[in-house]
């Protein structure tokens, strides 16, 4: 089931950008800052990953008034080598601390070949497939798995209580004068951001994608979210229920790997029971790996293998349902080329809620 059209708008991108923008300028951000979280949301809508872009600005403005996000922060190296780093993001704004991490990795591997970047205590890291997409315009390969302590959204394969945060996993290949090559999706069965976004719009996800209190499957955010309430922002921990991974076993299992990669071993944390105010914050930690491609020495070899694979994995014939075969970034292409030209697609309910930050 869709949104009535009727409500449904289309909003310019430049219109997006600034309104987003004017919000967290009087929130405090920083100019360079303020411009950085709208334009990355933004981009999130117009790559069709609505659940990581402006419906996050109510969130962010929420938990910026609570402390839980400060503006204006910077990377702070606590261990480094010439290939690794271990940075604190001092909870600031996942857009400008994520970009630094990433700009540090990038760096270290254009020099050695290589680099692993640990980042513990981020703000929410957004669209993780951005930073891919950063590391592709350097012509690095790079892989990213992140988690969210003080998350507590996913029950594990067989279970029905929340165990896992939505532990995302991200792998970006340059291919030269092509399109980027960007895979990124969530462990759970959506990311939490779609299952917002089905919440506020009223309308129900497959069955499956919850587990309910009496561990029966379910499509209803309710599970998540507990009954809607009057101006109230949805909370995540308030429902009874839980998301549930994907691919049943396997990716409960990878869920389980990526939050010990991500929390454990960048010293961010894992989820566990909040015994304290403290536990309670939500951020995030991202562990990412660079690789260069000219380091290889098989930079022209390696694109034209790349393109070759792609050419025979499209030559596949479409399967009952289907227009075509299409292949990770493909059809974020795609939309980005449609909403930059018509307007980025939002619920009229959620545009209002977003403007009534405004001051």
């Amino acid at each position: 089931m869709s949104v009535p059209e009727t409500e449904i708008t289309a909003i310019p991108l430049d219109d997006v950008v600034t309104t987003v923008k004017t919000i967290f300028r009087q929130q405090g951000c920083s100019e360079e800052e303020a411009n950085r979280i709208a334009t990355r949301l933004a981009d999130a809508n117009l790559r069709g990953h609505d659940s990581h872009g402006i419906i996050r600005v109510p969130r962010y403005v929420f938990l910026m008034q609570k402390g839980y996000f400060k503006p204006n922060q910077n990377i702070e190296i606590v261990s480094e080598n010439d290939v690794m780093a271990i940075v604190d993001g001092s909870f600031g704004f996942g857009q400008t601390i994520g970009e630094q991490a990433v700009d540090l990795g990038i760096n270290k591997a254009r020099k050695y070949g290589v680099a692993v970047i640990a980042l513990r205590n981020s703000g929410h890291l957004g669209r993780i497939g951005d930073w891919a997409d950063r590391a592709i315009q350097a012509n690095l390969i790079s892989i990213h798995v992140a988690n969210i302590k003080g998350s507590q959204l996913v029950a594990p394969f067989g279970g029905r209580d929340r165990r896992f945060s939505t532990s995302p996993y991200c792998v970006g290949i340059p291919v030269p004068h092509d399109f980027p090559i960007i895979l990124d999706f969530a462990t759970s069965s959506v990311a939490e951001g779609k299952a917002l976004t089905s919440f506020k719009t009223g309308i129900d996800l497959p069955l499956g994608t919850f587990v309910d209190e009496a561990g029966y499957l379910s499509g209803n955010p309710v599970n998540l979210y507990g009954p809607p309430e009057n101006n109230k922002l949805p909370n995540a921990n308030s429902g009874s229920g839980a998301l549930r991974s994907f691919g049943e076993h396997k990716g409960s299992g990878l869920n389980f790997m990526i939050e010990i990669l991500a929390g454990a071993l960048t010293g961010s944390g894992l989820p566990r029971e909040p015994v304290d105010p403290e536990n309670r914050r939500v951020w995030n930690g991202m562990l990412s790996i660079y690789l260069s491609v000219e380091f290889f020495r098989s930079e022209n070899n390696f694109a034209e293998e790349v393109r070759a694979f792609i050419d025979f994995v499209k030559s596949s014939r479409p399967s009952n349902g289907h227009e075509s075969v299409l292949i990770p970034g493909e059809q974020e292409s795609r939309t980005m080329a449609e909403r930059s030209a018509n307007g980025i697609p939002i619920s009229k309910s959620i545009w209002q809620e977003i403007c009534t930050l405004l001051e």
